[in-house]
């Protein structure tokens, strides 16, 4: 028993019920009643791993979900992430949280993975980092694969939020377990295969609003294409990237480890 988590959980769908969110859920008995598991999930909205973790609950499970460290350091969700047993991941340093997802897989939880890592802007599957499936060939234990659908309508990359009583429909599927096998890279793109599947079956069932924003560019949206979301997102990362350089460099020239020479109002050294 988590009374901490389970708490969140009922104080989450009580909002959830606020907004009107619509959920239609299937597959939820692929979860595994015990013992570790990886579940997979795409990555449309910044509220997606609030509403991967319903399924789970039929089964009575928690999922801990591997959040990027930024979310841990904050005051008010740090603790609370820290509470339900979640995992810290520093895109610098991806090696201790991956350690500890294994880890955790061992002890017989479900962790909670975005392959693609970042929000797709297109709506579609963005190529799949293998992480997913080397934590499952490490630990031996099962892929859940687990598609959204709807929920970048409540919340997303470049739009307003959506958080009032909106009825927004939002479909969650979960597909059969995938046993791990070798090579990574193979079971990755299966993996991916199987999601891209699962994901336009979703669609196919869902209304959609030509010309939405939410909508994918195939699907009749004005959603970026996946090569324009991928070339905005390269953007966005080398204007992080330089921000963070320059960042550095402000900072090793104030104290005098670097910058200008001088700039530690120390006298140049004599050539």
């Amino acid at each position: 028993m988590e009374p901490f988590y389970r708490t969140i959980i009922g104080v989450a769908r009580t909002l959830f019920a606020a907004q009107g969110l619509k959920f239609t859920i299937s597959g939820a008995e692929h979860i595994p009643a015990t013992g570790g598991a990886v579940i997979a999930m795409n990555h449309t909205g910044y509220m997606d791993f609030t509403y991967a973790g319903i399924p789970a609950r039929e089964t009575k499970r928690y999922i801990r979900f591997m959040a990027k460290k930024e979310v841990f350091d904050n005051k008010i969700s740090g603790p609370m992430m820290r509470a339900m047993k979640h995992i810290p991941v520093d895109r610098g340093d991806a090696g201790d949280s991956y350690r500890l997802a294994v880890e955790a897989l061992r002890r017989g939880d479900l962790v909670g993975v975005f392959p693609e890592e970042t929000i797709s802007r297109s709506f579609e599957l963005k190529e799949f980092r293998s992480g997913a499936a080397r934590m499952a060939l490490e630990a031996g234990v099962p892929v859940v694969p687990m598609v959204l659908w709807g929920s970048q309508r409540v919340w997303t990359k470049g739009h307003p939020k959506r958080l009032g009583r909106t009825n927004t429909p939002i479909t969650i599927v979960v597909g059969a377990p995938i046993e791990p096998f070798e090579p990574a890279a193979e079971m990755t793109a299966e993996l991916r295969a199987t999601m891209d599947r699962m994901l336009k079956q979703a669609q196919q069932d869902y209304r959609h609003e030509p010309g939405a924003y939410w909508v994918p560019e195939r699907l009749g949206g004005s959603a970026p294409t996946p090569e324009e979301a991928n070339a905005d997102d390269a953007r966005v990362a080398a204007e992080r990237r330089a921000r963070k350089e320059a960042e550095r460099a402000r900072r090793e020239g104030r104290d005098g480890s670097g910058g200008e020479p001088g700039a530690s109002g120390n006298p140049p050294s004599a050539q």
